[in-house]
């Protein structure tokens, strides 16, 4: 039977680094990642229909009203959206799809497919995003000030998602999403209890 699995995050968090190894690492040959369509520019290490489908905003407005999208989401002014024949396609197939997207597209999937899995990747602290999104070097200072005041509403929201894994260390928080994607396999109780002190402290921030 095939699994539905979506990884959110704030920006920042390292959740695309965490999924390029899961699908490099993964003990499921049959894993895949999942494509979306976005009206943002493509950034110049972005390949059309690998990274995204780069579509205009006329053209997911219409899909959209044609129920092409599983999901859609407007994050930071650009549109998002996962197109629903590819992933039934792909589900049919028994094939595993981990899809990245924010938490309102992942809250989406979950009312269209209740069984699918939500995982939400947590940084370790505001300061450790911080660090992480200037070290990036993808953003303005303006950009990187505006996803750091989204970050507290992003993790309220992931909060109440199936799973919770903390990026405190790498290889650590791969490990558990490699134990959860596997027969969703349950993270040690010392890594579960992380997550939560770390949650418990990005809420109070």
């Amino acid at each position: 039977m095939s699994k539905l699995f979506v990884i959110s995050a704030p920006s920042g968090a390292g959740k695309t680094s965490l999924i390029e190894s899961l699908l490099e690492n993964s003990p499921l040959k049959n894993l895949k990642l999942g494509i979306s369509y976005t009206t943002r520019a493509k950034r110049e290490n972005e390949v059309n229909g690998e990274s995204y489908f780069f579509t205009t905003k006329y053209e997911f407005l219409e899909m959209s009203k044609n129920g092409d999208l599983l999901e859609s989401a407007e994050v930071f002014g650009n549109l998002y959206g996962t197109p629903k024949k590819w992933v039934e396609k792909q589900l049919d197939q028994n094939i595993d799809i981990v899809l990245e997207l924010d938490w309102q597209g992942a809250q989406q999937i979950k009312k269209c497919y209740p069984e699918a899995i939500t995982i939400f990747v947590l940084p370790p602290s505001k300061e450790a995003l911080r660090k992480r999104l200037n070290k990036r070097n993808q953003d303005s200072e303006i950009e990187i000030k505006n996803r750091l005041a989204q970050s507290k509403n992003e993790i309220i929201n992931g909060s109440s998602f199936d799973r919770l894994v903390v990026n405190d260390n790498f290889e650590s928080a791969l490990n558990d999403l490699i134990l959860i994607i596997n027969h969703e396999h349950e993270i040690p109780k010392e890594r579960q209890e992380i997550a939560e002190t770390c949650l418990n402290l990005l809420l109070d921030q």
